[in-house]
Order: structure tokens, then C-alpha cells, then sequence
């Protein structure tokens, strides 16, 4: 493979590294700590840098504890399709939802742009450029073209929910897209169909032309 350059046209999207996801947290991804020295060191090397920051209010609809009844990690059904039921994560305001301390004097000081998702109450947002109805945009898009990138790297958490949302839709709205797995890690829920998340957003990342590569 060749050598991974970075270039003026390039953006660095540094997804959701936060309390909550990070060992510990209400949604702790294991590992999720272990990233962030790299991803404050990658930040410092790119010319655009934007963070993004899950948002809930209490009463969210993708919170288990507000469906009577469910279970965590159970699926439902919700007008824009299925719904994955979480625990109460990165509910506004909350410790949990502010940026980890190791990213407070790194990525998070070299950010240009801090995105804020999941922030309706009815409709969750794992991707940086849309809410999960694939239609409703955050403004990243629009921000990022005024801007000039081309290409954007991901990095972050989770490598199979919000990372990848995010790098298949930056694919969609003609971006070039990358992803980082040394500086992701993944929640890995199994599937019904077999294997796990990353193992099936790994299949769209092919389908879709988005690269997934060790680190740069």
C-alpha cells in the first residue's frame, strides 16, 4: 500500500471521545482510552480538525430505560427503521459527555469545529454528517466543502457505530474517506446473520470504497 500523505485538502474527524464511551463510562468501548495519545498527536499533524460530541437530553428514544420493558441492546422499531436500544450515555450536561481529559489539551484544543449529534429526542445520530434518518443534516458537509477538504480520516469511537456511520456518509456526499483502526476500537455486538458489527460494517466499507487501514 502506498504511503498515506497528508494534504491541505484533508480533514481529521475525531468521533465522539468522550467519558461515557471510554472505559468506565455508561458505554464503555474497551480500549477506548488507549487511542486517544495517537489521536492527539495525529491532530497536531492536520491542517482541519473536527470533534464530535454525542449530545442526548434525558428522555432520548434510543435509551433502553425509556422504552418500558426493554432490554439493553435490544433492537426496535422507529419511524426512520430498527433502533438499537443503548444505556443512558453522554446526556447533556453530564460528566459522561464531556471529552475525555486526554483529549482537553490535545485534539480537542486543535478543533476547528465541534459537532453536537443525537441531540432530538426522537431520532438518534451516529454519523457526523446525518441523523440516522439518512436525511437530516448536521451542516458538517456544507462546512467541510466551504473549507475545501476532499478527504477525511476518522478516528475514534465507536469504530462500527458512530466511526463508520460517519466515513460511509462522508462517501456519500463525494468525499474521499478513511479510517483509522489502530485509533478506533470498536463495541463489536454480535449479529443475528453471524459475527459481529465491525465484521459487517467492514463489508460496507469495501462495498463503499472507504479505506480502513492500520494508522499513518
Amino acid at each position: 500500500m502506498a504511503a498515506f500523505k497528508i494534504d491541505r485538502a484533508d480533514a481529521l474527524i475525531v468521533v465522539d471521545p468522550q467519558n461515557d464511551f471510554c472505559p468506565g463510562g455508561a458505554l464503555g468501548v474497551p480500549g477506548g482510552d488507549e487511542i486517544l495519545p495517537g489521536i492527539n498527536a495525529l491532530a497536531e499533524r492536520f491542517p482541519l480538525v473536527v470533534l464530535t460530541q454525542d449530545w442526548h437530553p434525558p428522555d432520548h428514544s434510543s435509551f433502553a430505560s425509556n422504552h418500558r420493558g426493554a432490554m439493553v441492546y435490544s433492537t426496535v422499531e422507529m419511524p426512520y427503521g430498527p433502533q438499537i436500544l443503548w444505556p443512558d450515555h453522554c446526556v447533556q450536561g453530564t460528566k459522561g459527555a464531556q471529552f475525555h481529559r486526554d483529549v482537553l489539551d490535545g485534539a480537542a484544543r486543535r478543533a476547528h469545529l465541534v459537532i453536537r449529534k443525537g441531540t432530538h429526542r426522537d431520532i438518534d445520530s451516529y454519523s457526523a454528517f446525518y441523523e440516522n434518518d439518512h436525511r437530516t443534516p448536521t451542516g458538517l458537509t456544507g462546512y467541510l466543502r466551504d473549507k475545501g477538504v476532499k478527504r477525511c480520516v476518522f478516528a475514534g469511537l465507536a469504530y462500527d457505530f458512530c466511526a463508520a456511520w460517519s466515513a460511509l456518509d462522508a462517501v456519500k456526499v463525494g468525499l474521499q474517506a478513511v479510517i483509522l483502526k489502530d485509533l478506533s476500537r470498536a463495541i463489536a455486538l454480535p449479529i443475528a446473520e453471524g459475527g459481529t458489527t465491525e465484521d459487517a460494517v467492514e463489508r460496507d466499507f469495501r462495498e463503499a470504497g472507504v479505506r480502513a487501514i492500520g494508522s499513518i
